[in-house]
């Protein structure tokens, strides 16, 4: 009997961990989120070059302490039906938040009519 309560216990904390990141309006991969008052330098140039089957994963700052350090670009395999949508630096006020790039749905148009 204890140990039910044991696991119930964990299971409600696990939950509400796993939801409290949308609760707040912040949401990242891996819990990777960065917000500072510091601009980001501009993105390096990389060169890139095309692998049938994959998608270049743009490189990009990472604020380490009070300094700057660049994250290489790399290779992820394609996903079918999903587009790779880059992750970027957003201005909220007066802060720049990194939001981490994601796999979205590929959109599908449908036209219908005569022909």
């Amino acid at each position: 009997m204890r140990s039910r309560k044991l696991l119930s216990a964990l299971l409600a904390v696990g939950a509400a961990l796993s939801v409290a990141p949308v609760l707040g309006g912040c949401t990242a991969r891996a819990g990777y989120v960065v917000e500072t008052e510091t601009v980001p330098p501009p993105p390096r140039h990389e060169r890139v070059v095309f692998r049938p089957g994959f998608v270049w994963v743009q490189g990009h700052w990472v604020r380490s302490g009070d300094h700057w350090r660049w994250r290489d670009g790399y290779y992820e395999r394609e996903r079918a039906g999903y587009v790779y949508e880059h992750g970027r630096w957003d201005r909220r006020g007066r802060s720049h938040v990194w939001v981490e790039g994601r796999w979205r749905p590929r959109a599908s148009v449908t036209i219908q009519g005569r022909i």
